[in-house]
């Protein structure tokens, strides 16, 4: 089986001028080699494929691929996470994790929150503010939370993120909306435990792998999982692995809204509990980073004691299912570790 590999590098952006808050969704080299590792011992063949545009070119010079494993977080727009499998569809070549339309749902928090809401999942009450006007026009109780409405890997959040008065609201938001160049997402902040939950799988195969709560050491910004906490979790971030009544509750709601909004292959979902310790839907991330050390989802896995390589392998076959192809490493069976 030849595979494809495709992704945004770090490193790559970084040269051209972007800068490191700009680049942090995209991935380092070593996530890679640990990807197209697995890949190979898994007895594919493989290609870097890198980004969209090199994508492109390829595409256009006449190379097909049996499958692409599609890590790329794309750079602009609303649909910046939809552009490649998009392209791939058109034509006609399979691919890892989520389709397009739930890609560009999925990045879109405001949206994706009202979808969830209609579902009857909870999630806390929101307002949009498109411009300075509709920040004054926000009418909710303080404090509440601000962030961008389509960026990943805490961009845009720190410890200001949290707002306690109609002065420090405008502030905020107009930074955010100045810096962003799109919609600041304003919602009741949410006082309890943050967790997130690991998933894997498709419709009825879908299952919730293991809990993780985000415990901020005394040295991180405070009350939020911001930019900075994310990119020195390391030092900054306990990922502690919990199997209690807030977890066990927010496994299934994971497991129910990943199979409504059509999510596959494996992911996250984000909680974080209300004042009455109920968990609240936060964010979906269908295309969660793969970093064997620094990504949530590898992270959740290593406390479950599901090896790297079995997540990466899992993944292949939800997406080899699909697309009815043999996988080269065994007939496809029941995904379970």
């Amino acid at each position: 089986m030849l595979v494809g590999i495709t992704y945004d590098l770090r490193e790559d952006y970084l040269a051209e001028g972007y800068s490191e808050e700009e680049t942090a969704e995209f991935d380092r080299i070593d996530t890679i080699d640990a990807i197209e590792d697995v890949l190979r011992n898994l007895g594919c063949e493989t290609v870097r494929l890198g980004n969209i545009r090199s994508l492109t070119r390829r595409l256009a010079m006449g190379e097909r691929w049996d499958l692409v494993f599609n890590i790329a977080e794309g750079l602009n727009g609303f649909g910046r996470e939809a552009a490649v499998p998009a392209l791939l569809e058109a034509y006609g070549i399979p691919y890892t994790f989520s389709d397009p339309l739930v890609n560009s749902l999925t990045l879109h928090k405001e949206m994706t929150k009202r979808v969830v809401r209609q579902l009857g999942f909870p999630t806390a009450d929101f307002a949009v503010a498109q411009s300075s006007a509709d920040l004054k026009m926000v009418d909710l109780p303080f404090p509440l939370f601000l962030k961008p409405v389509a960026e990943g890997t805490g961009k845009g959040i720190t410890a200001a993120s949290k707002v306690v008065d109609s002065e420090s609201l405008q502030t905020v938001g107009e930074r955010l909306l100045q810096l962003f160049k799109q919609p600041v997402l304003v919602e009741t902040f949410l006082p309890g435990r943050e967790v997130t939950v690991g998933i894997i799988g498709s419709g009825d195969r879908t299952e919730a792998i293991g809990v993780v709560e985000i415990i901020l050491r005394d040295n991180a910004e405070n009350e939020v999982y911001s930019y900075v906490n994310k990119e020195r979790c390391e030092l900054l971030v306990e990922y502690r692995p919990v199997n209690d009544e807030l977890a066990r509750s927010a496994s299934t709601l994971a497991v129910e809204i990943w199979k409504k909004l059509g999510c596959r292959d494996a992911g996250r979902i984000d909680f974080r509990a209300d004042a009455d310790g109920i968990p609240n839907f936060l964010e979906v991330n269908p295309l969660a980073g793969l970093n064997p050390e620094h990504s949530d989802l590898p992270i959740i896995c290593t406390a479950q004691e599901i090896p790297y390589a079995t997540l990466i392998r899992r993944i292949m076959e939800e997406a080899c299912l699909r697309a009815g192809l043999n996988a080269p490493w065994q007939a496809v069976r029941a995904l379970r570790v």
